[in-house]
């Protein structure tokens, strides 16, 4: 074990490296429509082959925008992008029945019951 893990250090992550992904969300503006809608799907955690099939895109232009997503926001990395997308997905997603925007914990969909 390290040290650190030794002594049961509970410092925030976010103060012990200096690094939060919070601020990135206010770059959101520069993002043109469809880049933002490439975004809010990249937090879902899906590669690029899926998101070119729900977005009804080629992979390559998938690759494209997200190129983009990331030089805009000022990011390194398309997980800091997807990242960043999970923790802004309540101010840019438009859809009102959306548990995520309304800040609650999705919940499991339970099978129809035969009857």
């Amino acid at each position: 074990m390290s040290k650190r893990s030794d002594a049961g250090d509970t410092t925030c992550p976010y103060r012990r490296t200096g690094y939060s992904p919070e601020p990135r969300v206010w770059r959101l503006e520069s993002l043109t429509a469809r880049e933002k809608e490439v975004f809010l799907l990249l937090g879902t955690g899906q590669g690029n082959r899926e998101l070119a099939r729900e977005l009804g895109i080629a992979e390559r232009t998938v690759k494209a925008h997200i190129a983009n997503i990331v030089a805009k926001l000022g990011e390194r990395t398309r997980t800091q992008a997807a990242i960043v997308s999970a923790l802004a997905h309540g101010s840019l997603c438009t859809d009102p029945m959306c548990s995520r925007r309304l800040g609650q914990i999705p919940r499991q969909r339970r099978a129809p019951s035969v009857a």
